[in-house]
């Protein structure tokens, strides 16, 4: 522990701070158990996207001996991302991005030059796309979560066990020290009170035995 001023002001200061970081904790503890919850929201959400991406997949999947003929297009180029949309929304002070949309390259072809099972194939194949970048951007969210609960459970953790409890020892130690400090002024004034008496009544007896003389 480092060296405290054993002194009043110091006394002073310890317990403002003390009250101090009693005040703040709790707001941090707050927002710790915000995150908590909002980073299992988004495990949630992941899972979730997960497993339509699966089911999706599965239904893509039937169309892969197809997509191997050779036709006068090429569906994969239906796929070609072109900008993806997202938001930035502020929770517990963490700026947190929201998937919002995608846009494909320009992508055109005949319906009447194609064979039937391209339109199914082609929106099959940009919905695993749009799912792919929706559990990106969620993920992202996850992980800026992620990052800014260990920020704040290191602090918690800071106070809790260490700028809190240092604070009431150091107060302890002081008002211990004040506290004997206090105690020997008052034993060194009774000894100094005590000896003034003892020097005042010699003093007068010794008066008393010169006037007994000269009586």
């Amino acid at each position: 522990m480092a060296d405290v001023k054993l002194t009043k002001n110091e006394l002073r200061d310890q317990q403002m701070q003390l009250v101090q970081l009693e005040k703040y904790l709790p707001t941090l503890q707050l927002k710790k158990a915000m995150l908590q919850s909002v980073i299992q929201e988004t495990r949630i959400e992941i899972h979730r996207l997960e497993d339509l991406m699966g089911k999706k997949q599965d239904a893509v999947n039937m169309f892969s001996s197809l997509l191997a003929i050779k036709t006068t297009i090429d569906p994969m180029q239906a796929i070609q991302l072109k900008t993806v949309f997202k938001r930035y929304e502020n929770i517990a002070g963490v700026e947190i991005p929201y998937f919002e949309g995608i846009e494909f390259e320009a992508f055109t072809y005949s319906l009447f030059e194609t064979s039937p099972w391209i339109d199914a194939a082609v929106l099959g194949l940009r919905s695993l796309v749009e799912l792919r970048e929706q559990i990106k951007i969620t993920t992202e969210q996850k992980q800026a979560l992620e990052r800014e609960l260990r920020e704040v459970s290191i602090r918690v953790n800071l106070f809790e066990k260490i700028l809190i409890p240092r604070a009431i020892e150091n107060i302890r130690i002081i008002k211990v020290f004040l506290g004997d400090q206090q105690l020997a002024a008052v034993s060194r004034a009774k000894v100094a009170k005590t000896k003034i008496e003892a020097n005042k009544k010699a003093f007068l007896l010794t008066l008393s035995k010169k006037e007994f003389k000269h009586a």
